[in-house]
């Protein structure tokens, strides 16, 4: 039988790489993948279960996809976070939905697929402690030039707000190896852009090399033969160790950004969140990173309204927002999840409360932004470009200093042919809040 497949990935890059290592298996047995889910007698929805607004969307997704099967849809399955945390709930209401695939049970992919044909509802949930497949395949979805790479799976931090080490297990390190392999296969496909991800990438090692090895990881992926960028996300402010800073600093490849979630500034709210950090320390870590690198580029994230976060914590926020000047900032109104702490906490905060915080200090970061956007203007930046626009004329990239998806755009402008994927150095000749424009000065690219 020559079954099409669509797969709809919501929330993290995490995510992303589960549902193309899914997409990698399809293709090895035989299934046709396709974009178009018009043109799908399979249709897997990869949920995310973290918070209220991603459940939502989940739910949403996983209704409006279900009304295909009216047309040639055959089956609906449903991975993923939200799978893992609801199976019986889904299956219950929502008919549409064939069979469940929890966040440790992707390798059987084909089998539940067998399974649905049949008739049967399938659920595979609960195996999340599980190491790491290295034999499975994966499927890029990503544009050829920029590739995600999990170094690990699963968090022991237990923050109290957080459901991910009860829907991805413990944490567990990839072998520096296998990861080294990954990106060589990678380069050897035309990437050039290599983006660490896990729950927590700073912890990477720990567990299976008895010390934080994130440090040599990098240094080994300096050498790798042509990748160009080597990013970071998601590294926890308290590994955040001077061996890690010195390589960021000294090696070449490894882009002066840190995607550095906080959460919180208040030394209060951060004990009730069971953070490892508190304000000074991060202060001195900030100050420290900044002063080892002047151009280094740093993410956050903030949750405003956490149970018990009183007028003076979020005041303290605030300020501690302004004094830090991050280059780039999301906050998040808290999100009361069952089967965390958090949830049980007194003094829970009104939603109306919550969302006149989360606003007023995007405001506040929105004026930080295009104040460091401005004092680009005139500087030469390296540009991956992405989008072409209008071929000879117009073009679409990143710096160094952005992200796929969640940071800035570099609008450029160029009179030569410019190919998606080639790294151009551009002169930033103007400034919004969040995106850059420019002109290209370089005739060869990268």
């Amino acid at each position: 039988m020559n079954l099409t497949v669509y797969i709809e990935s919501l929330g993290c890059s995490k995510n992303l790489i589960d549902a193309e290592i899914m997409l990698g298996i399809l293709n090895k047995y035989g299934y046709k993948l396709t974009t178009t889910k018009n043109n799908a007698d399979i249709i897997i929805v990869n949920t995310c279960g973290f918070i209220d607004a991603a459940k939502e969307e989940s739910i949403n997704k996983i209704i409006e996809l279900g009304m295909l099967k009216k047309k040639r849809l055959k089956l609906l399955l449903v991975s993923g976070c939200l799978g893992e945390r609801y199976s019986e709930d889904l299956l219950k209401e929502l008919p549409e939905v064939d069979a469940i695939i929890g966040t440790g049970n992707y390798h059987t992919i084909v089998e539940t697929i067998n399974e649905s044909m049949k008739g049967n509802k399938i659920i595979q949930i609960g195996n999340i402690d599980q190491a790491f497949d290295e034999s499975l395949p994966r499927f890029q979805t990503t544009p050829s030039h920029t590739a995600y790479v999990k170094i690990s799976d699963g968090c022991d931090n237990v923050c109290t707000y957080c459901i991910i080490p009860k829907l991805r297990g413990k944490y567990r390190s990839r072998k520096m190896e296998n990861i080294i392999k990954e990106v060589e296969d990678l380069a050897n496909k035309g990437v050039k852009e290599i983006i660490l991800i896990a729950q927590d990438t700073t912890r990477y090692g720990v567990d299976i090399y008895d010390e934080l090895m994130l440090p040599r990881l990098l240094e080994k992926l300096n050498e790798v033969d042509g990748i160009h960028w080597i990013r970071l996300l998601y590294a926890y402010p308290e590994m955040i160790t001077d061996d890690l800073i010195e390589v960021i600093k000294s090696k070449e490849k490894i882009c002066k950004y840190l995607d550095m979630p906080i959460q919180h500034s208040n030394d209060s709210i951060l004990k009730l969140m069971n953070r490892r950090t508190r304000r000074e320390a991060l202060t001195q870590l900030i100050n420290k990173l900044r002063s080892q690198m002047p151009d280094i580029v740093l993410r956050t994230s903030l949750i405003v309204g956490f149970p018990g976060e009183e007028d003076k914590h979020y005041q303290d926020l605030k300020a501690f927002v302004e004094e830090m000047q991050f280059d780039k900032l999301g906050v998040f109104a808290y999100s009361k999840e069952e089967g965390t702490p958090a949830a049980l906490l007194p003094d829970q905060v009104d939603e109306d409360i919550k969302e006149v915080r989360r606003s007023e200090i995007m405001e506040i970061q929105q004026k930080i932004s295009l104040d460091n956007n401005q004092a680009k203007v005139g500087r030469e930046m390296e540009v991956l470009v992405e989008e072409v626009m209008v071929k000879g004329k117009e073009y679409m990239g990143r710096t160094r200093g952005d992200a796929p998806e969640i940071d800035g755009l570099v609008y450029l402008q160029s009179s030569r042919t410019i190919e998606v994927g080639e790294i151009v150095k551009v002169k930033i000749s103007g400034a919004l809040e969040y995106d850059l424009m420019g002109d290209v000065i370089d005739e060869f690219s990268k």
